[in-house]
C-alpha cells in the first residue's frame, strides 16, 4: 500500500508535466502548415518541361499575373491571392479573446514561372478546389497607449470599424495580411495537364501550355511556405 501511495504522489506531476506537451505536440502534427507540408510530400518536383500528363507534380517558381491582380488594403502590395483580417480583444469576465471582426480572402488565376517557362494555375473559391497555407506579411495593432498609424486607421475606415470606444479610450485591434505577392517565390502542386492555347497569351508563342489542375479526389496545393521549396529555388 505505502508503494502504491509513492506511485501515486508521482504520477500526479509527471502527468501535469506530459499532458500539455502531448497537447502541444498533437495541435503541432494537425496544424494546418504542417498538414499543407505532409500533402506536399505526395507530389514530386518537376521542371515544366518534365511535366507527364495526369502525374502528381509540384514546382517552385515565381507568381506572374494573368489578370489585374488585387491590391491589399494596408500595404497596397499586387499580389493575386490574400487573407486579410481584423480582430478585436474583447474581455468576458476574467478572461479576454480576440474578436474576428472582418476575414476577407480572394484568389485569382495565375502563372508561375520557372526557367523562362510558365504554368498556369487556376484556383476556384466555389467550389474550392485548393488547400493554401500563406506566410503572414504585414501585420499591425493598437490599443492602450498605441495610436494606430493613419495607414491602419484609413483600413479601420473602409471597414466602417472605430478605433475608439465610447470613451474615447483605443481599442485593442490587430489587422494581418497574407498574400501571394506578384513576382513572389511559392511552391504548388497539382495534376499535370498540357493545355491546348485558345487566346494569345502575352510573352508566350507555343500552342500548348503546361497547368496544374485539381480533380474530384485531389486538390490544388499552394504556399509561400520557405520550407516548402525547391532545393535551390
Amino acid at each position: 500500500m505505502i508503494l502504491a501511495a509513492d506511485t501515486q504522489k508521482y504520477i500526479i506531476p509527471v502527468l501535469i508535466i506530459l499532458v500539455p506537451i502531448i497537447i502541444g505536440l498533437i495541435a503541432y502534427y494537425f496544424s494546418g502548415k504542417q498538414v499543407l507540408l505532409r500533402q506536399l510530400s505526395k507530389f514530386e518536383f518537376k521542371s515544366i518541361l518534365q511535366f507527364r500528363t495526369n502525374e502528381l507534380t509540384k514546382i517552385t517558381g515565381k507568381v506572374l499575373h494573368v489578370h489585374e491582380p488585387f491590391e491589399v488594403p494596408f500595404s497596397k502590395r499586387k499580389c493575386v491571392a490574400y487573407v486579410i483580417k481584423i480582430q478585436q480583444k474583447v474581455k468576458t469576465g476574467k478572461s479576454s479573446r480576440w474578436k474576428t471582426l472582418v476575414e476577407k480572402e480572394d484568389i485569382q488565376d495565375f502563372f508561375i514561372e520557372d526557367k523562362g517557362e510558365v504554368v498556369m494555375v487556376k484556383p476556384t473559391k466555389s467550389p474550392r478546389n485548393f488547400y493554401s497555407y500563406l506566410v503572414e506579411d504585414k501585420s499591425i495593432s493598437s490599443g492602450f497607449l498605441n495610436d494606430p498609424t493613419p495607414e491602419f486607421e484609413d483600413v479601420l475606415n473602409q471597414y466602417h470599424i472605430k478605433s475608439e470606444n465610447f470613451f474615447g479610450f483605443n481599442k485593442t485591434l490587430r489587422y494581418s495580411e497574407r498574400i501571394l505577392e506578384v513576382g513572389e517565390t511559392i511552391t504548388a502542386a497539382g495534376i499535370a495537364k498540357w493545355k491546348s492555347v485558345q487566346e494569345p497569351i502575352e510573352g508566350y508563342n507555343y500552342s500548348k501550355i503546361a497547368a496544374l489542375e485539381s480533380n474530384e479526389t485531389q486538390k490544388l496545393i499552394i504556399t509561400d511556405l520557405p520550407e516548402a521549396r525547391r532545393a535551390n529555388a
